[in-house]
This record gives structure tokens, C-alpha cells and sequence, in this order.
């Protein structure tokens, strides 16, 4: 699963590196959480545009948003059979740039141990996600999104056996083209990314809570398993 990461990349840097139409002033974020605001880019026409959505898809069909655990991850396998995003997958897909995420890894009795995963050479990505509209009274307006997940690579499979669908920028265009609604043809996008390609490391408990934030989350920590080095 998915359930934290961060975006520390400059603004900047992102409107190059995903080719966007403009940008957005963020700042660096390292414990975005479920229901928090998060960096999304859709294909509006022939260009690429950011937007800021809820992490936690509402479908458009909900009576109450508010109803249920948000639904910030979803499964690749059924994506197609679920109603709550067989609409989405068909004609509302997105990238979700980061350049880490949070996977926490079951200790002795409740105990767990948070790990720092990104790329060996800590470069930014994009997660495949889907987002929805939904509308309520009073003209209020509620757009979100949520991240697909498939099986872990052989590498994450020692933290999880899930983990997030991480594209390869050859494919952000086909992920992102509306008028691609065939599941057969983006099925082949949601598999799990190269294991040689990720690291991964043991961070402190600070990260644990979603009030937390700032580069200390990042950081390398000792675990009763290890020194804080990263797993290559």
C-alpha cells in the first residue's frame, strides 16, 4: 500500500521534469498523508496541467463524502470491476509526482519500524492514480484522488506486499490520454517497478505522526536490524 510519501522537489524542477503547462508554488513536503491536499497532473487538452487534489477518492456517486475510510489506495486488479473507480479508470487517470514513500515494517509485539523507499539515484516520480469530481449541494465541489497499488517487487517485498504503481515517463502520456478507456491497454502499466532501480532505509519514529514534517523525516535511523544504511 500507500499511505505517506513525500514531494521535496522544487517547484521549479517539477514544471521540467513532468513538462507542465505552469506551475504551482508548493513547498517541499516530507509526510504528505491521507485527506491532505496533494500534487496531481491531468491531461487537459494537449498539455499537461497541475492541480491540487484531496489524497482520498470520492466517487462522484457518493451521498455523503464523508462517509467511510478514505479511499487513498486502489487495488490495479479491479480497478475495472470496482464502482468506485471503474468510472474514474476509464476517462479520469493522473500522475502524482514524488520522489519517496513510507512503508512500515511489523516489529516484535506492536512495535514497527518506518523505512524511507526511493530511487537509487533520489530522483522524482509519478505515482499512477486516478481522480473523481464530486458535487454537492450549495455548488460545493470536492476533487480527489487516489494512488493504485500493485504486488511489491521482490526488493519492497521485505517491507510489504503491496506497494505502489511507479510509471516510467515513456508512459506518462498513455496513462494520461483521455481518450485511451480500454482497460486491456493500461493494465500492462500497473506492474511492479524494477527492484534494481529502489532503495530503501530506516527513518525515525518522528515520521510516524502526519503532524510531523520537515527534512528530520527523511533521515537515516539506526534499527535493531541494521545502522540506517541504505538496502542496495
Amino acid at each position: 500500500m500507500c499511505g505517506r510519501f513525500t514531494l521535496r522537489t522544487p517547484s521549479r524542477d517539477l514544471v521540467e521534469i513532468f513538462q507542465l503547462l505552469r506551475s504551482l508554488d508548493i513547498s517541499p513536503r516530507y509526510n504528505i498523508a491521507p485527506t491532505q491536499p496533494v500534487l496531481a497532473i491531468r491531461q487537459v487538452g494537449k498539455f499537461r496541467e497541475p492541480f491540487l487534489l484531496k489524497w482520498g477518492l470520492v466517487p462522484s456517486w457518493a451521498k455523503d463524502p464523508r462517509s467511510g475510510p478514505p479511499l487513498i489506495n486502489a487495488r490495479a486488479e479491479t480497478l475495472a470491476a470496482k464502482p468506485a473507480f471503474r468510472s474514474a479508470f476509464g476517462k479520469r487517470r493522473c500522475l502524482i509526482p514524488a520522489d519517496g514513500f513510507y512503508e512500515w515494517k511489523k516489529g516484535e509485539g506492536k512495535t514497527r519500524q518506518a523505512f524511507y523507499i526511493r530511487m537509487l539515484k533520489d530522483r522524482p516520480f509519478a505515482f499512477a492514480g486516478l481522480w473523481e469530481s464530486w458535487k454537492g449541494g450549495e455548488s460545493s465541489t470536492i476533487e480527489s484522488c487516489t494512488i493504485i497499488t500493485t504486488t511489491a517487487n521482490s526488493r519492497l517485498a521485505e517491507l510489504h506486499e503491496r506497494m505502489p504503481v511507479l510509471l516510467h515517463e515513456e508512459d506518462y502520456d498513455r496513462w494520461l490520454n483521455p481518450t485511451l478507456d480500454d482497460p486491456a491497454l493500461l493494465q500492462g502499466l500497473l506492474v511492479p517497478y524494477p527492484a534494481e532501480e529502489m532503495t530503501f532505509y530506516p527513518v525515525s519514529p518522528f515520521v510516524n505522526s502526519p503532524r510531523n514534517d520537515g527534512p528530520i523525516c527523511v533521515e537515516a535511523w539506526p534499527a535493531e536490524n541494521g545502522t540506517g544504511q541504505t538496502n542496495q
